[in-house]
């Protein structure tokens, strides 16, 4: 007997309710099974789970390692555990939605740094895929030792869209439980279905499956057949019901009673056992999958139907074409209810038909069933370890280019420091100090941070603290006036008639964001309406950083709505007021728009090389370089080469000594966006080495070499004095640090940078 292989696998799993977490454990139980053991019990089969970050699931003991899928992080912490274990084949389960990153990128983190041969299960293969799903798909393959599809159809794809050698792909089913053949009659009775002809359509519930045309055919058919019962069964997909409720199963329940259907359309809303799931499949006198869309490439629903032996009625997805050839079932056209209809019919009345296509159906799925399957896949794991005879042992040492490990992004401090309110100023430590209140100012930069981390992550805990910095900036906002006020009390009154307006200036560039990357259209709508009331007072505005906030929440809204002539107006006059500052007040050793140079300042560079690139005028964008770059030279240690920020104690007056201290976050923040946007609009490398230098001084290249980080908190202490470190963590420093860490997260994750 062949030695056992030691194999993990990664992908979503049981407890969690997912399609592919079905897949994982069953193929993971035939192997172990296969190979003398049973799942859970044995070391020879281990899985790596991937979560939602929405909940903990209490998984078997044969997980050892779980994923957050949204922590890049965790992608190359799973790739050293599984480097340093006895696992000799990995086995991913890919499906897009399942990983992080834009088109799961994150993905390729783990894949980059295996050791080990990987065997690679696609359950989506798209024939006209995006650029960021085409770039992700090809290099999952190409970090792949062997690729597995089910379908022809995927093989074809794979090597004429995605450019995969042929030979590196094997065509393996879909696995299927082993049934005996059976009469529908037999389970009937367990459904309250006896004497009753039974359709059966299941998986997890969402408006791509076309269950609303299928009751459209059911209500031509039952007068004809009275004893019609229609079974939907299946939980509404979690996705969808995180999203939009139950919105599409109530559509489908209104469609019922509208065609007075109550007696012949039932729906079980529930994620069933295996077990379950065989009775209503033995109970089906037709299985069908009326499914809109021709693109899908697998379906474990009709693979477990051929498998049992069912008369079937599918849609012509591609999937279905190929598992329904030669008689094994009926394919009727998308979207056409009378022709299901018809088809319905004409099996209905032919009980002979039916048997013969049960009967072709269930010899095909024979070689479909889990201890089959599981055989193939235990081949190519054994071909996957033969073509890579020499695995690595240990740690793969990284390679100087590729991207080193960066801190995951914790927000346990932020949501300390914020309340029913806001968030608050300041912290004494890290306790948070109610004396001091709030600012529309930490609010508008919290509102930056989550939107930062809804773009990068979609994860919905954001969306409760962005709401609520949300409700402050509007309570700031006077509806009247259109100007914000800055300081609350902690009893909620602001102790001020109106802002300055750089605090308007830092609400504006925060809605505006707000609406580039709105999650939902409720805070579209809102956070659109604010902008629009807090946009007409910019054009009074005198403050130099007023004006780049404004230009740069200007340039972010129209984003969203490039036509809104009002803004593009402002934003222009904008842009040229700035620009005519530092023309006129420039020289040739104080590239500056004023006479000194204070705090946030790379926001002014920024603000000029963003309205340069969108007006295509090079001499704004000149101008903004040409500052950035000063602005980085006289912050940067001759002597040692560290970050050495123009402290506020004083500042740098025109022709007078720099002050060294305090130093504060908020100016690395605004010069590594700035750098990101000089790089956007450049193209040019060397804005990364920049970014590199103002990042590394959070961790201790700066001039007292302390580190201003909490990596256990996700905090930031508040700035350098000569003496060391400020150790309480506020909220400007910390969401100045957040917005560091996120854009940083952002290159990388763009594959902009090896940073």
């Amino acid at each position: 007997m062949l030695k056992p292989i030691q194999v993990a696998f990664v992908g979503t799993y049981p407890p969690r309710q997912c399609g592919i977490g079905t897949f994982t454990h069953a193929l993971a139980k035939g192997i172990a099974q296969l190979q003398g053991g049973a799942i859970g019990t044995t070391e020879t089969v281990r899985v790596v789970a991937l979560s939602n970050g929405q909940k903990s699931y209490n998984y078997d003991p044969e997980v050892p390692f779980e994923i957050q899928a949204q922590q890049q992080m965790d992608y190359r912490e799973a790739a050293d555990f599984l480097n340093l274990s006895e696992i000799e084949v990995v086995c991913l389960q890919h499906e897009f939605g399942i990983f992080g990153g834009d088109d799961g990128a994150y993905i390729l983190d783990l894949l980059g740094n295996l050791t080990r041969p990987v065997v690679t299960t696609l359950h989506t293969v798209l024939q006209e895929p995006t650029k960021g799903q085409l770039e992700t798909l090809k290099a999952v393959c190409s970090r792949s030792t062997l690729v597995v599809v089910m379908a022809q159809k995927a093989i074809e794809l794979l090597v004429d869209v995605y450019d995969v050698p042929a030979e590196k792909i094997l065509l393996i089913h879909h696995g299927a439980p082993d049934v005996p053949f059976l009469d529908p009659a037999y389970t009937k009775d367990q459904f309250q279905a006896e004497g009753r002809r039974v359709i059966l359509s299941f998986g997890l519930l969402n408006p791509n499956k076309g269950i609303e045309g299928a009751i459209e055919a059911i209500a031509f058919l039952v007068n004809e057949f009275p004893d019609l019962l229609f079974i939907v069964l299946g939980a509404t997909h979690p996705e969808v019901k995180r999203r939009f409720g139950e919105e599409y199963r109530l559509s489908l329940e209104r469609l019922v009673k509208r065609k007075g259907l109550e007696e012949h359309v039932v729906f079980y809303n529930r994620f069933v056992s295996l077990e379950q799931l065989i009775r209503f499949l033995v109970a089906a006198d037709i299985y069908l999958t009326p499914y809109l869309a021709k693109e899908q490439i697998t379906s474990g629903t009709l693979a477990y139907a051929v498998a049992c032996g069912k008369a079937i009625v599918s849609t012509p997805y591609w999937y279905a074409q190929e598992l329904l050839a030669e008689g094994r079932g009926h394919l009727v056209p998308f979207r056409d209810p009378d022709a299901l209809a018809r088809q319905l019919r004409e099996l209905l009345d032919n009980e002979t038909e039916r048997d013969a296509l049960r009967k072709r159906a269930y010899q095909f799925g024979r070689q479909m069933v889990w201890r089959e399957v599981a055989g193939a896949y235990i081949e190519a794991f054994r071909r996957a370890l033969q073509e890579c005879r020499e695995p690595a042992i240990g740690l793969r040492i990284r390679e100087r280019t590729a991207r080193p490990s960066l801190p995951e992004i914790k927000l346990d401090h932020l949501r300390l420091l914020t309340d029913d309110t806001g968030i608050l100023q300041h912290a004494v430590f890290t306790t948070p100090d109610r004396r001091h209140g709030y600012t529309t100012d930490d609010n508008a930069r919290a509102v930056v941070v989550a939107i930062m981390n809804w773009e990068l992550f979609k994860d919905e805990e954001i969306l409760p603290l962005l709401q609520r910095y949300l409700s402050f900036l509007n309570y700031a906002l006077d509806k009247e006036s259109g100007r914000v006020q800055n300081f609350m009390a902690y009893d909620r009154h602001f102790i001020e008639e109106v802002g300055s307006e750089d605090s308007h200036a830092r609400t504006l560039w925060a809605l505006g964001t707000a609406v580039a990357h709105s999650p939902f259209d409720s805070i579209l709508g809102l956070t659109t309406q604010m902008f629009q009331q807090a946009l007409p007072v910019c054009k009074s505005f005198t403050s130099p950083r007023a004006w780049a906030y404004s230009i740069l929440g200007s340039l972010a809204y129209l984003e969203r709505f490039s036509g809104d002539r009002e803004a593009q107006r402002i934003c222009i006059i904008l842009a040229q007021r700035l620009l005519k500052s530092f023309i006129d007040n420039r020289s040739a050793d104080w590239p500056w728009g004023e006479d000194i140079v204070t705090y946030d300042n790379a926001r002014l560079p920024q603000a000029l090389i963003a309205a340069g690139h969108y007006l295509t005028e090079d001499d704004m964008c000149h101008q903004g370089s040409r500052s950035l770059n000063w602005l980085l030279e006289i912050q940067t240690d001759a002597q040692e080469g560290n970050l050495s920020l123009i402290g506020n104690n004083g500042w740098l007056k025109r022709g007078g000594e720099r002050a060294r201290f305090d130093q504060q976050p908020i100016e690395v923040a605004a010069l590594i966006d700035a750098c990101y946007e000089a790089y956007l609009v450049t193209q040019g490398k060397e804005w990364f080495k920049s970014i590199e230098l103002c990042f590394d001084w959070f961790f201790g290249q700066n001039d007292v070499h302390q580190a201003l980080v909490d990596l256990q908190t996700g905090g930031c202490r508040d700035g350098l004095h000569s003496a060391g470190v400020n150790q309480n963590q506020g909220a400007e420093s910390t969401l100045s640090w957040l917005m560091a860490l996120h854009r940083v997260h952002k290159i990388l994750h763009e594959k902009h940078s090896p940073i």
